[in-house]
């Protein structure tokens, strides 16, 4: 598997399985199926409500667990120094383990700036390996990294072949932040899977749409974390690192860029109302 450093020195996999909408009932096999077919980087949230069942699968994997990376986020409802302090302790008792190798601030509302303190005191403290964001625009990402005492080491964003973040990862690039994506196949969205650039492109090295679109992704250095609930198809998802897309294909999938969310905006004013909403209740 090929790896990322982060500014502190932590290796991180570019590529790991996300558990993001995946029930309860099937996240322990699912996480175990990935396990097995090679995934060490597994990617959950407080608000995913299935922080215990990703805790119960990498217990019982098989796998020890300093060869696992476990990434998870702070909620909206947890923002603030106090409410993120207890929280943080609360995802460890879930995910069974004494510390968390990267945890993401999951969205840039409420007090992140408190969240952000009793991330870098956990940090300090050994409970966390490594400390991030998600779903931080330009903007907010600037004004976090520049007022901190630790800037990100991650910035977890919506990114796929429709949104590429091209200038938003300079941005990142700056701060020695790394980028992640999340939704790398945009959740099917605008007929990714049928789109003919990827298909043509992914021909060529016997290759699907699926696998194209992340050899992409991962060739600009983004981590991805694709999700699926079928082990074959986690199994085709990681099978992703025996060939290399040349310069023409890469420019080729480049043009795919529509340079705007298939999901949603930040800048909405209806739609941070609806997340404050939403978090304020979850």
């Amino acid at each position: 598997m090929d790896t990322v450093k982060l500014r502190n020195g932590v290796e991180m996999p570019i590529l790991g399985y996300g558990v993001y909408q995946i029930s309860p009932s099937e996240c322990k096999r699912c996480v175990k199926d990935a396990i097995s077919a090679g995934y060490r980087l597994i990617d959950t949230a407080q608000a995913y409500g299935n922080e215990q069942n990703v805790g119960n699968a990498i217990r019982n994997c098989g796998v020890p667990r300093e060869e696992l990376f476990i990434v998870t986020k702070v909620w909206i409802s947890n923002a603030g120094y106090e409410r993120a302090k207890a929280s943080i302790d609360e995802s460890l008792r879930k995910l069974q383990t004494d510390y968390i190798d990267l945890l993401l601030i999951h969205q840039p509302f409420s007090d992140y700036y408190g969240t952000w303190r009793a991330m870098e005191e956990a940090y300090k403290a050994g409970k966390l390996r490594a400390i991030g964001v998600s779903n931080f625009y330009p903007d907010r990402f600037i004004d976090l990294a520049e007022f901190s005492e630790i800037p990100p080491m991650v910035n977890q964003v919506e990114t796929h072949v429709f949104n590429q973040q091209i200038e938003a990862q300079k941005i990142m690039e700056q701060y020695d932040t790394h980028i992640m994506a999340w939704g790398p196949f945009a959740e099917g969205r605008n007929n990714f899977f049928g789109n003919e650039t990827l298909i043509a492109v992914g021909a060529k090295y016997n290759k699907s749409a699926a696998q194209t679109a992340l050899r992409y992704l991962i060739q600009r250095d983004v981590i991805v974390i694709p999700k699926s609930i079928h082990k074959e198809r986690m199994e085709q998802n990681i099978n992703v690192f025996d060939f290399t897309l040349s310069k023409e294909d890469m420019q080729r999938i480049r043009h795919l860029d529509l340079g705007q969310s298939l999901f949603f905006s930040h800048y909405d004013p209806q739609t941070v109302k609806w997340l404050c909403n939403y978090g304020k209740s979850k």
